[in-house]
């Protein structure tokens, strides 16, 4: 029997997290993949948590659910649980609050707590999406050089679209298609 690969998606808090349901699916169409969802607060906004267990057996885990599992020095840590669990860590879409933390250093929630405690060896892929004033913003720039050259995470670049607030330009998180395809390529690659 083949070793299926463990994928993490991370869904943070930038409207393009409704798309999360459409990437579970896309992706569970390789039957050599297993999917676990860990999503900010902010980002159930966007889709629900409890249909896409329903629907596609995905467990979606939140900031909530770390502190539940914990109550004595024995039990599990779920950030080092997940962080040994999957094989890479897909963040899309990767929102400026959570860029910036992470650029940072900052591990304040789930998320950023597994993203600090990462083993470098294996791929983080971040799918930026925000709002083309924040991705043109000079900080932007400053923390995704933290993430490709000091993290060496994989960026897969947004798109220039009409965007949710109305305005038109770059920072529409890339097609699900496009991340599918991205990280079909790596599993080959592996």
């Amino acid at each position: 029997m083949s070793h299926k690969t463990k994928i993490l998606i991370g869904a943070t808090g930038s409207v393009a997290s409704i798309k999360i349901p459409m990437l579970v699916q896309s992706l569970l169409q390789n039957q050599n993949v297993e999917i676990k969802v860990v999503s900010t607060d902010k980002a159930l906004h966007f889709f629900d948590r409890e249909s896409l267990t329903k629907d596609f057996g995905v467990q979606v885990i939140t900031d909530a659910d770390e502190w539940k599992a914990w109550n004595k020095v024995s039990d599990p840590v779920l950030h080092i649980e997940y962080r040994n669990w999957a094989d890479m860590f897909v963040i899309a879409p990767l929102d400026a609050n959570t860029l910036a933390k992470t650029a940072n250093g900052l591990c304040d929630n789930l998320i950023t707590c597994i993203l600090r405690a990462w083993d470098t060896k294996r791929p983080v892929i971040v799918c930026p999406a925000m709002n083309t004033y924040m991705w043109e913003h000079p900080f932007t720039e400053k923390h995704l050089d933290v993430l490709t050259n000091q993290l060496k995470y994989e960026i897969i670049s947004p798109i220039s679209k009409k965007l949710a607030c109305g305005d038109i330009g770059v920072g529409a998180m890339a097609e699900v298609a496009t991340i599918v395809e991205y990280i079909q390529q790596k599993l080959i690659d592996k």
